[in-house]
């Protein structure tokens, strides 16, 4: 018999089985079914295990390693000290981390703040605030407030070290706290990826649970990471390669979904162009951004609403579509698969206005500013103008006839003067829908992941 692992997506809308030979750099197979959340995730991964064994007949599995990102998948709030400092850097922490950040808050938090907070569907607080040795009164204020709210969510506190035992005695015996690093140990020095390890072992040990995930416990032998967190995996390794072999390089992934439009790079960032100066935080190198409001079906509405009419008629004819019937289709229709050739050409659409968007807020700025030396320029973000790669990813990529007609969208014009996009990448795809597989397989041999990263990434 065939040995092989498999791997497991539970996402927001399918859930997408992946069979690799554990001999060979090859997938065998994949398979998919709606991702039955609301009933339980078994039916769904009975059923994309059916389709799969019909495509692979009876294999030997090694591992079957998952992900999530199901029921929304992991939700966190920020809590920091200034909006463009701690609390920025908390934000970029938990989207490291594979997570969504719902809301995030700054300064001394207040009982109103405190309410919506205890009145959310949040998974996680990510509490920081204050460097090392700097501003402590902030954050134990804020540790303060959750206590008394009695907060029943896990906390992860990544902030100044000086209130570190401070915080154990106002949390001791009262809230499930977790303490790592500070994410800004020194003021625009920012340490995420503590706080990103210390958010994906809360997420394996509690949060899987939570979501309904505890009857697969028998079928699998674990969930290790929320989806999000298993794409920026397979992103880092395929572009900065393992210790004996090299990766592509610099990369951008975005990842098109029913709910969310993900936008992850690996880039430096640094100016591209001389006479330009740095503002604002410094950027990671790995970085994940996440559009809550652009996506096909669950976010359709709002990636009406966020658009604008103007936006929508560049990607579609208003002379074919009622473009708000349409838009609202797909929002309440959530399951609503595309087949008439009018369907699939508005869905396209939409997934370019996904592309423009979400590269647009992903990406730098450049803006002109006069000093006494002459005309300079100054950039916040990264720049992405000479970036070489663009991958697309989701289902709307992974099976249109046009993938880089749709990651075209992504690239700069005109229309966005000082944006940062890039300008002329090369567009591969995800051919066989395995990214999140194969920043599974990374995790236990990532040299093989990166070999079949270079083979399955293909041009379009």
């Amino acid at each position: 018999m065939r040995d092989a692992y498999l791997f497991i997506d539970f996402g927001s809308t399918y859930t997408k089985l992946t069979a690799v030979d554990a001999n060979a750099d090859e997938v065998i197979a994949t398979g998919k079914a709606y991702t039955t959340v609301e009933t339980d995730v078994r039916e769904g991964y009975l059923n994309a295990m059916k389709e799969l064994e019909g495509k692979t007949g009876e294999l030997n599995y090694i591992k079957r390693l998952a992900c999530s990102s199901a029921a929304g998948g992991l939700k966190i709030i920020a809590i920091g000290l200034v909006p463009e400092l701690t609390a920025e850097a908390a934000k970029r922490a938990a989207l490291g981390a594979g997570a969504r950040v719902t809301r995030v808050y700054s300064f001394r938090l207040n009982k109103d703040e405190m309410r919506e907070i205890k009145g959310s569907n949040a998974d996680m607080i990510l509490l920081a605030g204050g460097t090392n040795g700097g501003n402590s009164e902030v954050i134990l204020h804020n540790a303060k407030m959750i206590r008394e709210f009695e907060i029943d969510v896990p906390v992860v506190v990544a902030g100044n070290k000086s209130a570190v035992d401070e915080i154990r005695d106002i949390f001791e015996d009262a809230i499930d706290y977790h303490i790592t690093e500070n994410v800004m140990p020194s003021l625009n020095d920012i340490n995420v990826l503590p706080a990103r390890e210390t958010i994906r072992t809360i997420f394996m040990k509690r949060i899987v649970k939570a979501k309904g995930m505890s009857g697969m416990e028998g079928m699998i032998s674990g969930i290790l990471m929320p989806t999000p967190a298993a794409v920026l995996k397979a992103a880092e390794v395929l572009s900065m390669g393992t210790r004996d072999m090299e990766g592509i390089g610099d990369l951008a992934i975005i990842d098109i979904g029913g709910a969310t439009t993900d936008v992850h790079t690996i880039a430096e960032g640094a100016p591209s162009k001389p006479s330009v100066i740095l503002r604002g935080l410094e950027e990671p190198m790995s970085k994940r951004t996440v559009e809550g409001d652009l996506g096909m079906r669950y976010s359709a509405m709002s990636l009406y609403e966020a658009a604008g009419r103007r936006l929508v008629r560049k990607y579609l004819d208003e002379g074919k579509y009622d473009f708000e019937k349409e838009f609202s289709r797909r929002h309440d229709n959530t399951a609503f698969v595309s087949v008439e050739e009018s369907d699939i050409l508005f869905d396209e659409g939409m997934a370019r206005i996904c592309c423009d968007m979400s590269m647009k807020r992903h990406a730098g700025t450049v803006t002109a500013i006069y000093s006494p030396l002459g005309m300079m320029f100054a950039q916040e973000g990264k720049d992405l103008s000479e970036l070489p790669y663009v991958i697309g990813t989701g289902g709307i990529i992974v099976y249109s006839r046009n993938p880089g007609e749709i990651l075209k969208s992504s690239v700069f014009t005109m229309d966005d003067p000082d944006s940062l996009k890039p300008r002329h990448p090369k567009f591969l795809y995800d051919r066989e829908y395995i990214l999140s597989a194969m920043g599974l397989l990374a995790m236990i041999d990532s040299e093989k992941a990166l070999r079949m990263l270079k083979k399955y990434m293909v041009s379009c």
